[in-house]
């Protein structure tokens, strides 16, 4: 039996594909195992959304070439539509495939596989509780720090028949938690990321397609990965309030509190939009988890900039916050940029921006001190996992838990840990 093992960079929607392979080659027979070293065919799944997770791609397959030399490397992912030729020199060392499709058409060729391309959904999260589905793919939007337009340009969604049949396999395989994903999640149904180009600037079909998800049997846990402002419709928030299902958590990508950067970035939204969908969310939801994502250090980006940052960031009260320092990313507009921002001034205000992070962080989680929480664990060794509100807690107790349970527990005053009673 030939053995292969996968390895993967970057976003949620990287990590659904990277699950799809493994089901295909179990499927065809093959051995999915952790360790390059053990491995006949290894597959780096990269990514590109940053330098560094550039880096990471390139160093890994690397990596994989040193570990187990005798082994045939593929290469798959977004880093190759953007940076193919700093693969060139392992050209007659690796395979290549810019996205699943090829990969898919690859690995039959090279393995001899008579068996057809998969046309299901996944069946199951391999070695994760929480199990990501892709109802989405492509991004048109061209925000001016973003490669990805460049790297999965072709927009599409999966009818909502199939994202039905595949929540009930992934509930059938024990996954009690759901995360919809996509590369620009907002978008589910259109043709374009452009929301000038929708009927009424709206989207109608996400929150019916969340409504649908939401009453399929047994499912105990839904969550929305990243959304814009504008994603945030009156009749999201009603389908939320409507489904204890889904969980009171949503990411909202912030990246500037300042209009003028905003602008730059060529993001579809003000200031002024965004804590209006604050405020509805928090008159529309109880005590929901805001998280979100903040560039620091974008090019002209001001003191009074980042300032304004801030200030969003304390109106907003996030219970987490992504930070990203700024880095040129080759083949985006805001790499040509002028007024780019000096390392040792990224590098303090991102020191600012990371302690409020943690207050604001340990401000939201004291609320619930003393009250009821449901916490999914993720892992049965140190007994951690996540609540309804998407932090972590240590459950205290000398009961045996196991991976995947969701326990009922109350939080102590730390707001960290919570004990069984």
């Amino acid at each position: 039996m030939q053995t292969f093992a996968i390895n993967t960079l970057g976003c949620k929607v990287n990590q659904y594909e990277s699950q799809q392979i493994i089901q295909f080659l179990t499927d065809c027979n093959l051995l999915y195992v952790q360790r390059f070293e053990s491995a006949e065919i290894i597959i780096i799944h990269t990514c590109c959304v940053t330098k560094t997770a550039s880096a990471k791609s390139r160093q890994l397959v690397h990596k994989a070439q040193k570990l187990n030399p005798n082994a045939k490397i593929i290469v798959s992912g977004c880093l190759l539509k953007s940076e193919l030729k700093e693969f060139e020199s392992l050209k007659d060392k690796a395979l290549f495939a810019p996205n699943i499709n090829e990969l898919f058409i690859l690995l039959k060729k090279e393995l001899n596989i008579i068996k057809p391309l998969p046309n299901r959904g996944l069946q199951k999260f391999c070695g994760q509780t929480r199990a990501f589905l892709k109802v989405q793919d492509g991004c048109d939007g061209y925000c001016s720090y973003c490669i990805i337009p460049t790297t999965r340009p072709n927009i599409t969604f999966k009818p909502l028949q199939d994202i039905i049949a595949e929540t009930q396999d992934l509930v059938k395989s024990g996954h009690k938690e759901i995360i919809l994903t996509g590369i620009f999640l907002g978008a589910y149904g259109q043709n374009t990321v452009k929301r000038k180009k929708w009927p009424d600037n709206e989207n109608p079909l996400l929150a019916e397609m969340v409504d649908k998800v939401a009453q399929v049997p047994y499912v105990k846990r839904i969550r929305l990965s990243s959304l814009e402002p504008g994603d945030v419709t009156c009749r999201l928030l009603e389908v939320m309030k409507n489904h204890p299902n889904i969980m009171p958590h949503l990411h909202l990508s912030l990246q500037s509190g300042s209009d003028r950067i905003l602008k730059k970035m060529n993001r579809q939204y003000t200031v002024k939009d965004f804590l209006n969908s604050i405020e509805n969310i928090n008159l529309q939801l109880d005590r929901p988890a805001i998280t979100t994502d903040i560039i620091v250090g974008f090019p002209g980006e001001t003191t009074q900039d980042f300032a304004q940052s801030l200030s969003v960031a304390r109106l907003a009260g996030f219970s987490k916050i992504h930070i990203f320092p700024f880095s040129k990313r080759a083949g985006t507009a805001a790499a040509k940029l002028q007024d780019q921002i000096n390392k040792e001034v990224i590098t303090e205000r991102t020191k600012q921006l990371r302690e409020l992070e943690k207050q604001l962080a340990i401000n939201f989680r004291r609320q619930f001190i003393g009250q009821t929480a449901e916490v999914l664990i993720e892992s049965d060794i140190k007994n951690t996992g996540k609540c309804e509100r998407y932090y972590e807690i240590t459950v205290q107790t000398d009961a045996i838990l196991h991976q995947g349970e969701i326990v009922k527990c109350i939080i102590n005053e730390d707001a960290v840990t919570a004990s069984i009673r």
